[in-house]
């Protein structure tokens, strides 16, 4: 194993990914770890830049050939997981791998890592303002809104203690502060 991994992870519409954006736009050495997903792309999503986008079935085979560090089926058929490829892309290039995953597979990411990783946990300032968030984005239908909010309860209830930190994603540029000085840390660690 080589290099440090940075995971940041959160129930969906907690803010993690506008977290790890503005993080990548201050530091050219951290590479984006594409995760792949059998879900279909929202939006202007598209393979190879969000994720990589792939059927059920072809997701189930890579897992046959164990082509996964970490995977998880979120919903039924709907899998999440990082490649191996993946991370052995990025540190071929010398970058810090920065992770947007939820909140079990930054668990499973910080396992494998171990030391090498930073693992970070984005919370929602309520489960009422996370609801907000993901109706305002429009991508989602009423029951896949509910499903998200009842799994974001057992998520916070499952992630408690298992991360190395924890930002309260209320104020987003208080969020961007505080999320700066925790990677700074651990960088010069």
């Amino acid at each position: 194993m080589q290099g440090k991994v940075i995971i940041f992870s959160a129930p969906s519409g907690a803010g993690k990914s506008t977290v790890v954006s503005h993080l990548l736009s201050l530091h050219p050495e951290f590479e984006f770890s594409i995760s792949a997903t059998s879900r279909p792309p929202r939006g202007s999503e598209k393979d190879g830049v969000e994720y990589y986008f792939l059927s059920a079935d072809r997701f189930r085979q890579l897992i046959a050939q164990e082509a996964f560090v970490e995977y998880e089926e979120v919903y039924h058929d709907r899998f999440y997981g990082t490649l191996k490829k993946e991370v052995e892309r990025i540190w071929s290039k010398g970058h810090v791998i920065l992770f947007d995953v939820d909140v079990k597979g930054g668990v499973s990411l910080k396992r494998f890592f171990g030391d090498a990783a930073l693992s970070v946990l984005i919370v929602p300032p309520s489960l009422e303002i996370l609801e907000q968030r993901l109706r305002g984005r429009g991508t989602d239908c009423e029951e896949d809104i509910l499903e998200r909010i009842g799994k974001a309860r057992s998520e916070l209830d499952f992630a408690s203690g298992r991360f190395d930190c924890e930002i309260v994603n209320d104020k987003l540029e208080d969020a961007f502060s505080e999320a700066e000085s925790i990677v700074d840390k651990f960088l010069c660690a």
